[in-house]
Parts: structure tokens; sequence; C-alpha cells
């Protein structure tokens, strides 16, 4: 899976529309599945797999009324009060933390790999660790026993996205098997 998110922030709705059509071409010829990050709009727009919804944005059982059982909705959620909610609203997976620090969002709540292990232990859906994690520090999440994780700055912020990839992949692998 794939999500257009990254540096959307500053987009006109046309602009991140045309980003996520070009994305959505290559996705497609690679039969990877695209999520939109928070708009489902554009997601519906652009005949996206689905869409990822943080909490200031449509709550997850508005999007699967509108986008159908066969989408696929992600959630954030940083606490397992929120994560129990998603999933009850039809979430089929959630990104949970800030674990670390992050550039990507400016208002970051840090989450604790204690409540990402709680939140993974008490919902029936695929959880992934989310926020300033790197190939360096991602270790640090094994004990939650989630099922991956989601990284921008990790692999775009860099000189060598390349390397920063098989690094982060070859350290998640060790975590998650």
């Amino acid at each position: 899976m794939t999500s257009c998110s990254y540096a959307r922030k500053k987009l006109t709705s046309l602009q991140y529309f045309q980003r996520a059509y070009a994305v959505k071409q290559i996705t497609d010829k690679f039969q990877i599945p695209l999520l939109i990050d928070d708009r489902l709009d554009i997601a519906q727009a652009v005949g996206a797999a689905g869409v990822h919804l943080g909490q200031k944005d449509l709550p997850v059982a508005v999007a699967r009324e509108i986008l159908g059982p066969r989408a696929i909705i992600g959630a954030t959620a940083k606490t397992l009060t929120q994560a129990q909610l998603a999933v009850e609203q039809g979430a089929d997976y959630l990104g949970t933390g800030a674990i670390f620090p992050t550039q990507t969002h400016v208002e970051t709540v840090r989450t604790s790999v204690k409540t990402l292990k709680q939140i993974k232990q008490s919902v029936g859906v695929p959880v992934y660790a989310i926020g300033g994690l790197n190939a360096g520090n991602v270790a640090a999440v094994k004990p939650a026993g989630v099922d991956g994780v989601a990284v921008v700055s990790a692999i775009m912020r860099v000189a060598d996205p390349q390397r920063a990839a098989r690094e982060l992949r070859d350290q998640v692998l060790t975590i998650i098997g």
C-alpha cells in the first residue's frame, strides 16, 4: 500500500488531485493499492483503494458509508479509546503514534510503546506504528508486536532514499519477521 500525503498540506485541491492521479497511474501499473491521506473527496475522485483518516477528519463510520465495504479505511489512533472507536466504526487498520517526534505533522502527540502494545492487544485489525521512525530507532516498537511501520521522513527527507528504504526494511524484518 502507498499513501499520498507527503507535502500535500500546502497544495490546492486541484494540485492534490493532479498529484494523486499521477501517483495512481504508477500504483495501478504495479498493482499497489493507493490510499489517500485525509481527503475522502480526492480518494473518490482518483478511484483510490481507500483513505486514511486522522482524528480531525471525517469519522470512519461516515467514510465507510460513503466508500462502501470494499474500500480500505485506515485511522490514526493515539489512545486506546480512539483505537477502539475507529475499529467499531469500521477501520481496516490503525496507524498509531507518534512514537517519536516527527516533522511530518506539526501537531504531534506522542504515543508510548506501552500504549501502542495495549492498542495492538485490544483490536482485531492490523496496527502500524507511525511517527519519527527510522532504521536507527524502529527496534523500539518491537515489544508492541505491531504489524508494521509507516514512515515518511525516514525516506523522503534523506539524501539517499533507496538506501534508507533498504536499511529500514532490514530493521523492520527483524521486528515483525
